[in-house]
């Protein structure tokens, strides 16, 4: 058995603290070629169960949460629990699709089976059909979760398939990090300080009043937007920013529009966004876990010219980054693993009740494949991410690199989001504006 990392049992902690929210993250392959058999899916997925042991696994929790909780294998394990078919009702069209994967979204995961679900959608416009594949939030992050449905697909020509080993905790390792104790503690403590005063100063401190920050119901809508890959990358040759910054702008583009909208006035300190950043090291995708950090920048939308408005998000980046925000919050997890779990779990759940106000929006980008994939030889088109919403942000949004497209999956409350469409909109806007300026 393994036990959680604290981050890990933080996200379970903050769905028990909400009976609104879900807290799974999920991909939807837009698949070409026939609908396989359910023979042929269940062998598909079962060669995967034989790779990967987290596959099998349940939380146990202990009583009274007093130890943290760990991962067993299911007695009652069975397929069956984990994969779902289902069919788009007419027209079958692209709305249907992100109805339903809205639906999805909202369900809660059954926590007596492990984590993570398969849903075959049938009936696709354009003669395609659809793979969900979701888990919980305590399993895997985007990285991971990419890593895990590329796993599913067929290996690259002349590669194997590895099985993936769940990261165990190691008594002799345990041993040797209590004895460096005295040297690693004023190193993480000097960083955690250096950096965590402004993230903690960012999430304290309330910003002016915003539509996009407030109560949640359990109802969810999804948006999809689309961009090349190539040309994001021509407007961040060309002005010398980073593929992030050209996204972030877009964003920020965006929900000025959507504000304007709705009569609410984009001035400046109004959009404070949770940008999530992967601390996990190369080669160690596909362990189940979470392995992130944040930054909590404010974006710029206030200004009018795109250009202006990219420039000035690169150097906010920049900032915060320099500031070593990332670095702190790392440095907290880390020793987070020493404190007592029920210390850990107390302040998860603090957070889960807290009413934050600081933070409006949560946008995370994560590096796809960048090979075609397939799966038993039929193609994956292109790959919607999806994410929840939580802790009183009324929208999400996941950028997902596959190939040479850029995708946003756009989460949204549906009492709250009715324009979540404009979101979409404005994004695919705001690039379309970056790249004629870069070619003037």
């Amino acid at each position: 058995m393994t036990e959680l990392h604290p981050l890990d049992s933080g996200f379970m902690e903050l769905e028990d603290t909400d009976r609104h929210i879900s807290l799974g993250i999920g991909a939807v392959a837009i698949m070409a070629g026939p609908v396989p058999t359910r023979a042929e899916f269940d062998a598909i997925l079962t060669d995967a169960l034989d790779r990967n042991e987290r596959l099998r696994q349940r939380v146990r929790t202990s009583p009274l949460e007093l130890k943290a909780a760990v991962w067993e294998d299911d007695p009652d394990f069975a397929l069956a629990h984990h994969r779902r078919w289902t069919a788009l009702p007419q027209p079958c069209d692209e709305p249907m699709l992100r109805e339903l994967v809205a639906t999805e979204l909202a369900e809660r995961f059954d926590r007596d089976h492990p984590l993570w679900q398969c849903v075959v959608i049938e009936h696709v416009a354009g003669g395609r059909w659809a793979l969900l594949l979701k888990a919980h939030h305590s399993m895997v992050d985007g990285v991971s979760g990419i890593a895990l449905f590329e796993r599913l697909c067929d290996p690259p020509p002349g590669g194997d398939r590895k099985p993936v080993t769940a990261q165990r905790s190691s008594r002799t390792g345990r041993v040797a990090g209590t004895l460096r104790l005295p040297l690693t503690v004023p190193r993480l403590a000097f960083s955690m300080v250096r950096g965590l005063v402004p993230v903690v100063t960012a999430a304290l401190t309330p910003t002016a009043s915003s539509s996009l920050n407030g109560p949640i119901g359990r109802q969810r809508r999804f948006a999809v937007a689309r961009a090349s890959l190539t040309e994001a990358r021509e407007i961040g040759g060309v002005f010398g920013v980073t593929v992030n910054d050209v996204v972030l702008a877009a964003i920020a583009s965006a929900y000025r529009a959507v504000l304007s909208r709705r009569g609410e006035e984009p001035t400046a300190g109004k959009l404070r966004v949770l940008v999530p950043v992967s601390v996990r090291p190369p080669g160690d995708e596909d362990i189940a876990d979470n392995r992130v950090s944040v930054m909590i920048p404010f974006l710029p939308i206030e200004l009018t010219d795109p250009v202006e408005r990219l420039a000035t998000v690169h150097e906010r980046v920049a900032r915060h980054r320099a500031k070593g925000e990332a670095e702190a919050e790392k440095s907290v997890l880390a020793m987070a693993e020493w404190l007592p779990h029920a210390v850990v779990a107390r302040a998860f759940q603090l957070a889960g009740h807290f009413p934050q106000r600081s933070v409006a929006a949560l946008a995370t980008n994560v590096v796809g494949p960048r090979r075609v994939l397939s799966l038993r030889g039929r193609e994956v088109l292109e790959i919607l991410p999806c994410i929840p919403i939580a802790m009183r942000l009324r929208t999400t949004i996941a950028i997902l690199s596959y190939h040479d497209q850029l995708v946003f999956g756009i989460t949204g409350d549906y009492d709250t989001t009715p324009d979540i469409d404009a979101i979409s909109a404005g994004i695919e806007q705001a690039i379309a504006e970056l790249l004629a300026r870069a070619r003037e």
